[in-house]
């Protein structure tokens, strides 16, 4: 009976220890992907961006889908604003908790590749289905690191001017489509219509443009420089020189709009497009989510305006990659997979410039609702993409920016000339150069 006894604990011992290894098996193989430890949803990947509530609702629904056809990987989105996602990515990565994916913008890549973060994706060229080939060549090179791909584009958009067409009628001005069209939109003519559509009047204040969003989007200026064949900087980002003739015609464009035609609102107004009081604003097409949802007035887009080369609009860029460290690698790459797909690309061309090819020449991009026409989309967004620059990176990127942007607050407080003052940018931004 003793022996019995014994013989049965032995056996439930037994099982209780297979059941145990089973267990710690199947953990095992949810963290590494297989679909059994994803029914047991073992798998959390943390997704990171800045985008705002429309394009939230847009990976709402993404992550959705992804996770219905993934049970067990749960995603978790966070949103953290523009203006400190690159520092707070760098927080993360010294403490080792960075999320599986995020968001990356043009500016952040040089920094991300020297602090040796990114994950490589290059073998998604092997996956057919996936189609890379799909993806406009030029706008995954600022992702190539050698025969690595470190992440991948879900966002070209070029810089565009948005126009108030109700302004434009109003003051009798041909519209900027027309004379672009006929190769007449040049900067003078821009800024002779901002001086026309001007109204100084205290209870109907219009600027007649601004090209500033939050008083930082400097960059867009350049292309003034660029459409006259110059630039801030040297083509391999070693030198500043926006202190030429053209970088002074710049700022000097600048000051006399402001304060002297009053055209341009001065730094710390208060005006907005979409609230009528702006006859012309730069931004990047993706602008276009909030442009739909004015009823008050009508508005248009129409190219940057062109230099003595042809017009050379500033070309934006924001990708998705995998952090290098990611405690679930595959999983992540499932998902980053899925969101630069074709139907994740077609999802978010709701509010962004498309890199796939497929994408960007169909007509759910072209046809959104409250979009402005087919043709001008082609002329002020596909036409122009060609000639769009981006502005080289800097692994130095924010101290530039803040120097140049004390070059900007002397310029708003007219407290030194164009030329003087960009030689006092140059010869800061240059030891900053120097110093990589």
């Amino acid at each position: 009976m003793k022996k019995a006894s014994a013989l049965a604990a032995l056996a439930l011992l037994t099982a209780v220890t297979a059941a145990c290894g089973g267990n710690k098996d199947n953990n095992a193989a949810g963290a590494s992907g297989s679909p059994d430890g994803a029914k047991a949803g073992n798998v959390e990947l943390k997704f990171m961006m800045w985008g705002n509530q429309g394009h939230m609702d847009v990976y709402n629904k993404l992550i959705a889908n992804f996770e219905s056809q993934n049970p067990g990987i749960k995603v978790t989105m966070e949103s953290v604003p523009f203006a400190d996602y690159q520092q707070k990515v760098s927080v993360l990565a010294a403490g080792k908790s960075l999320p599986d994916i995020a968001w990356v913008s043009e500016r952040m890549v040089p920094q991300f590749k020297a602090n040796g973060i990114l994950g490589d994706v290059s073998e998604f060229k092997d996956d057919a289905a996936f189609k890379l080939d799909d993806y406009i060549p030029s706008t995954l090179d600022l992702f190539r690191d050698g025969d690595k791909l470190l992440g991948l584009p879900f966002s070209t958009p070029p810089v565009v001017m948005f126009y108030n067409k109700t302004l434009f009628d109003k003051a009798g001005l041909t519209d900027p489509n027309t004379l672009a069209k006929d190769g007449k939109w040049t900067w003078a003519e821009f800024e002779k219509s901002a001086k026309a559509l001007t109204d100084k009047s205290a209870s109907n204040r219009v600027y007649g443009a601004n090209f500033f969003r939050d008083w930082k989007t400097w960059v867009i200026l350049s292309s003034y420089s660029w459409s006259n064949g110059s630039g801030p900087f040297d083509k391999d980002m070693t030198k500043f020189t926006w202190d030429d003739q053209y970088g002074v015609e710049t700022f000097e464009m600048l000051e006399r709009m402001m304060f002297t035609d009053e055209s341009h609102p001065k730094a710390g107004e208060q005006v907005s497009f979409d609230a009528g009081n702006v006859g012309m604003f730069f931004d990047s097409y993706s602008y276009v989510s909030t442009a739909r949802a004015i009823k008050d007035f009508q508005w248009d887009i129409a190219p940057t305006p062109s230099g003595s080369q042809g017009s050379a609009p500033m070309l934006g860029q924001a990708g998705y990659t995998l952090f290098k460290d990611s405690k679930h690698p595959e999983e992540a790459k499932k998902l980053l997979k899925y969101f630069a797909s074709q139907e994740g690309i077609q999802a978010t061309s709701t509010f962004f410039v498309p890199p796939r090819t497929t994408v960007l020449n169909s007509d759910e991009f072209l046809n959104q609702p409250n979009n402005p026409s087919k043709e001008h989309i082609v002329q002020a967004v596909i036409d122009e993409m060609p000639k769009a620059r981006i502005l080289p990176g800097h692994v130095q990127w924010q101290n530039i920016d803040n120097a140049i942007l004390q070059g900007f607050d002397r310029l708003f407080g007219k407290v030194e000339p164009a030329e003087s003052n960009l030689k006092n940018i140059a010869e800061k931004v240059n030891a900053i150069l120097a110093s990589k």
